[in-house]
């Protein structure tokens, strides 16, 4: 879907005489409250087909985030957990700079050349840290992935920075060197 979207995209100037930033600009001078008036405005005054109406007018609601503010969302109403994470992103960066810190709406993936660590908010009162740590056995702090599935091996449950310790430091930097 996305590679479709990614060639519509492309070639909108052609096909519509205009770039989906320059469709943004037209529809930011106007005050749609439906999409559907947003789509016929686009298909009556400027002669665009439903299906490049539709895409623009669809995507010019989207609003773009930064990193920060997507952190910044995750931790809404949850900021006493925003230590926990400023802790754990300060203690992945130091094991080299091929870390990569890559926030998505309700987590944040730490990556070297593959995902080993994998950040959120689970609750009001708990990050689950997401480890990628094949072969290594669970325990009653390093649990089974939970709900991350496939995507980490293990998960750990952060309630306290106190908790960012010496032991979870090694797991973290165990799952950092096997992310070569």
């Amino acid at each position: 879907m996305e590679k479709a979207l990614q060639t519509m995209i492309d070639n909108m100037p052609e096909k519509t005489g205009k770039s989906l930033e320059e469709w943004k600009q037209v529809l930011k001078t106007k005050n749609f409250e439906k999409h559907g008036v947003a789509v016929k405005y686009l298909k009556e005054a400027h002669g665009v087909t439903h299906g490049f109406a539709n895409t623009i007018v669809t995507l010019s609601k989207e609003k773009t985030q930064t990193p920060a503010d997507l952190v910044t969302s995750q931790y809404k109403g949850k900021e006493n957990l925003k230590p926990i994470y400023d802790k754990l992103i300060s203690v992945a960066k130091n094991f080299g700079n091929d870390v990569i810190i890559t926030p998505k709406k309700g987590s944040v993936s730490v990556i070297r050349k593959r995902q080993f660590a994998l950040i959120k908010p689970a609750t009001k009162t708990r990050i689950d840290l997401g480890l990628k740590l094949p072969e290594k056995p669970n325990t009653d702090r390093l649990g089974p992935s939970g709900p991350f599935g496939t995507m980490c091996t293990h998960r750990v449950q952060l309630t306290s920075v106190e908790e960012v310790d010496k032991e979870l430091v090694s797991w973290i930097n165990e799952a950092y060197q096997k992310a070569k």
